[in-house]
């Protein structure tokens, strides 16, 4: 069985999922040649998958390397797509939420259970580059507060990278185990 470890420098998968209102979305990270962040999360309207949710939409409203046209956000959860839109709608959230219910997503990107399996899909983010290119995912199922920093850390690495400039390694700021090793634990 990979994990979502396992996709760490490579090409991101290609999957399509009805979103919200319903409507097939392909989610092809590099084809908007912007980078992407894909963030699943294991429940729509629970109180860490809301937060989180969010965080995301205020960094879109606030910040400049979250805003249109300058990444993809998309969320991804289990949840069939009527929660998914009482979701969306109840909190506005200005970037696609997908339902997964036959877990595809979740199959292909790795993604397994999340608190020792007491969760059946975990919180992990997906840093994607704009090629399409994971560079870097984040298993932090209870911290949900914790995906938002990591990603505006990644979008001013990446900036920097399309601007030719130097930028210091982005790293979380407590220690992780490595890829994969969180998820071999619950699976």
């Amino acid at each position: 069985m990979s994990t979502f470890g396992d996709l760490i420098g490579k090409e991101a998968p290609i999957v399509t999922l009805p979103d919200q209102d319903g409507t097939s979305y392909e989610l092809k990270p590099g084809s908007k040649g912007v980078p992407t962040v894909v963030f699943f999360y294991p429940e729509s309207g629970s109180f860490g998958c809301t937060k989180e949710a969010c965080q995301f939409r205020d960094a879109v409203a606030e910040k400049v390397t979250f805003q249109q046209g300058k990444v993809e956000i998309v969320g991804v959860s289990v949840d069939p797509v009527q929660k998914q839109k009482d979701f969306v709608e109840k909190y506005k959230l200005n970037y696609p939420i997908l339902s997964d219910e036959k877990g595809e997503a979740v199959k292909a990107y790795g993604v397994g259970k999340g608190m020792f399996g007491m969760v059946s899909v975990a919180r992990v983010t997906f840093i994607i580059d704009k090629t399409g290119k994971v560079r870097d995912a984040l298993d932090a199922t209870m911290n949900y507060g914790k995906h938002a920093p990591f990603v505006a850390k990644w979008l001013d690495k990446l900036s920097g990278e399309d601007d030719g400039g130097a930028q210091e390694e982005v790293t979380n700021a407590e220690p992780q185990p490595a890829a994969g090793e969180a998820l071999a634990a619950t699976a």
